[in-house]
């Protein structure tokens, strides 16, 4: 529970040997973050069989892959580290690294697939606006820049608040099993 520091019935501050100096600060402790910062999971190289995640994910059951719904040439899948609830990707299931890559019928389905994902969005979740988009290479910022994928991450008034500012955390206020669920209710009902 998260007390003020005003708040009288927050405890003190536990001493730990080695931590340093208490400085009246709680902590919200994310240790799940650690994978992602360092890069587990990220392929060994650009290839198919190198261990790209996009690739693996297209055989898993979608429960377990977190896919939200699957086309002929693309799927929609829940970005494993958000940046806000509901915040996922359209992938081709080909292993593709660049957008001028993607033929006209990949292209047409991945943008079907995008509107679709802002319908959906709009509904679960009341969605006010989004950021959409891809980055192309290292450079431009993909974290798994061998495999293509949009991000169509949903937005809210207010929803960049301390938190992630100040703390660099982000509240989540569902987990990503049952955000998949609502989802993919909600995509078979708007096909």
């Amino acid at each position: 529970m998260l007390h003020s520091m005003s708040d009288s019935r927050a405890p003190e501050p536990m001493r730990q040997h080695g931590a340093g100096t208490p400085d009246g600060f709680r902590r919200l402790w994310t240790p799940h973050r650690m994978a992602y910062i360092k890069g587990e999971g990220k392929p060994e190289g650009p290839g198919a069989d190198d261990g790209c995640p996009f690739c693996a994910i297209q055989a898993m059951a979608d429960a377990e892959g977190l896919i939200v719904a699957r086309g002929t040439l693309v799927y929609a899948v829940l970005n494993l580290y958000p940046y806000n609830s509901g915040h996922l990707m359209v992938c081709p299931f080909r292993h593709v690294a660049d957008y001028t890559d993607l033929d006209e019928a990949e292209t047409a389905e991945l943008a079907a697939y995008t509107k679709t994902a802002m319908t959906v969005l709009r509904a679960v979740s009341g969605a006010q606006g989004f950021n959409i988009g891809m980055n192309m290479g290292g450079v431009a910022g993909a974290g798994i820049a061998a495999h293509l994928h949009q991000h169509v991450v949903p937005r809210w008034g207010g929803d960049t608040n301390f938190m992630p500012v100040i703390g660099q955390t982000k509240v989540l206020p569902q987990l990503l099993a049952e955000t998949r669920e609502v989802l993919a209710v909600a995509w078979k009902a708007a096909d």
